[in-house]
């Protein structure tokens, strides 16, 4: 079977649940903790699939990288450093201990 096939098959598996698992609620109630968590989880595995889905519809759902940036390798203007201190070297008209 091909990735499709599958998809679909685990899609019609997934819808499958989410009616059993509605009519559970009927019969129980969604009061409970129990059925909270199942209802939960189903909802969880449907996000679940969709993501996986989503991956798997190939390159053109990935996002497009963003254009690069140049740098110049040209040195930068000294006066940009004037008012600067030397990182770990303290200032200029000090003295280290």
């Amino acid at each position: 079977m091909s990735v499709h096939d599958e998809m679909a098959s685990v899609q019609r598996c997934l819808d499958d649940l989410l009616r059993s698992v509605g009519r559970l609620e009927k019969q129980l109630g969604s009061g409970g903790l129990e059925m909270r968590r199942v209802r939960a989880d189903t909802n969880h595995l449907r996000e679940s699939v969709a993501l996986l889905r989503e991956s798997a519809a190939g390159p053109a759902a990935l996002p497009k990288r963003p254009d690069l940036v140049t740098i110049s390798d040209t040195p930068y203007d000294p006066s940009l450093w004037v008012d600067t201190d030397d990182e770990g070297l303290g200032a200029r008209d000090r003295r280290a201990p």
